[in-house]
């Protein structure tokens, strides 16, 4: 099998790219290990969220951690284990954790996201998808006063930015959004962001991209490939073996393992994340709700409500944790008014890749002539995906790419 481009990875980013692509009449081939859309592409938060345009390395955020590390309910847990990938990684991590890498990242992720908003925007008129897309904004709550002071000088920041974000005070924040409760303090209100139920998103992606031609190839999984004179030669599947022109490795946390075999060093770490979506209750937000101190994402979706957050470095573990899922739940009841004890509950976990920088690396891979990468988007993975699959496109076609991606350059980290 022999197409002009094969996609490792059905999620956002793999069927953005596919989409893009296929509509320009490239024969294209997306394959995924599970069903398409089903990795953190299916149960994430929802959001598409310039107002979160920051990474996760932050001045402050590995002493935040560090605190945190034997607490296993915290919102940032680093499991303790002699691994050296993560060694290495956090070591790197510890070097962007300041004001001049955070300065450079936030106008980057800015406009990545504001091109993107544009790009679903774009996509769900033009394919009629129904997925719950909502625009106008969003709120982060706080109940303490030192987290709404540190909100505040963090929005006053990126203010600066020009991102669109004001400061409320509770009964403002209340009459915005009647669902926050009687402890909040105070608010951000988001004004740029928006939200969708995201596997209804993808699944109106998929079926767009192969009414464009796009040939896509559910429960495929990779078994070797292989590297011939700088370029990626055979792919061996489960589907067989595929000879293409190019490749986009867009397979998320499983890219490093992937780029491994290709001797491509990927420095990634799978962060696993939980979602908990539950029958939309009466007093359920109309806006997404970003739980400050808690770092718990609420949002709507249709006839549900999901609550979404944790970040924990456990490697390759999809075990999941109740205490974690136990402190997403009792967060909501603190920040939210009080509402009905649900039915039923749907419990989600995932691996979020990210980079010891938070940026995604997108661009041509350093020694291998045909491969491409687009990954490490870390907890703003749906965010970027649409932005993320024109890029793409636009390598692949050898054309000019509507962004600079040399900040994005996997060799960076060389």
């Amino acid at each position: 099998m022999e197409p002009d481009i094969l996609i490792i990875g059905g999620g956002i980013i793999g069927l953005s790219a596919a989409y893009y692509l296929a509509r320009q009449g490239t024969a294209v081939t997306v394959l995924d290990q599970g069903e398409l859309g089903s990795g953190s592409s299916h149960g994430n938060a929802g959001l598409i969220c310039p107002g979160h345009s920051t990474p996760i390395a932050a001045p402050g955020v590995l002493t935040q951690g560090l605190k945190w590390l034997l607490d296993s309910a915290s919102p940032f847990y680093i499991r303790p284990r002699a691994d050296r990938d993560l060694l290495n990684w956090l070591w790197q991590f510890r070097s962007y954790c300041n004001q001049e890498a955070f300065d450079r990242a936030v106008p980057l992720l800015r406009d990545l996201q504001r091109a993107s908003l544009a790009l679903f925007q774009a996509i769900i008129e033009r394919e009629q998808i129904a997925c719950n897309f909502a625009a106008g904004g969003g709120l982060t709550l706080y109940r303490s006063a030192v987290g709404l002071a540190d909100g505040r000088r963090e929005a006053a920041h990126l203010q600066q930015f020009g991102l669109r974000l004001s400061v409320l005070d509770g009964d403002a924040a209340r009459a915005l959004e009647p669902a926050v409760g009687p402890a909040i303090l105070g608010a951000i209100h988001l004004e740029e962001d928006a939200f969708l139920t995201p596997h209804l998103f993808l699944q109106g992606l998929a079926a767009a991209a192969a009414s464009s031609g796009a040939r896509l190839l559910p429960h495929t999984g990779v078994l070797g490939i292989e590297r011939q004179n700088g370029r990626v030669g055979v792919v061996q599947t489960t589907g067989g073996a595929f000879r293409p022109r190019q490749v986009i490795l867009a397979a998320g946390a499983w890219s490093a393992l992937i780029a491994r075999e290709l001797a491509l060093s990927l420095p990634m770490q799978p962060a696993k994340g939980y979602s908990v979506t539950v029958p939309r209750p009466q007093h359920a937000p109309r806006k997404y709700l970003y739980l400050g101190e808690a770092r718990v994402a609420v949002t709507p979706m249709g006839e549900h409500l999901r609550y979404a957050g944790t970040l924990e470095l456990a490697g390759f573990d999809f075990s999941i944790n109740q205490r974690r899922v136990d402190a997403i739940l009792r967060a909501a009841g603190a920040y939210l008014v009080p509402g009905e004890t649900p039915d039923s509950v749907d419990v989600w976990r995932g691996m979020r890749p990210c980079t010891p920088d938070g940026l995604p690396v997108i661009g041509r891979a350093p020694g291998l002539d045909n491969l491409l990468i687009g990954t490490g988007h870390a907890m703003l993975g749906l965010s970027l995906g649409p932005i993320t699959g024109q890029l793409l496109a636009e390598l692949a076609r050898e054309e000019r790419p509507s962004f600079s991606l040399d900040p994005l350059r996997l060799d960076r980290f060389y």
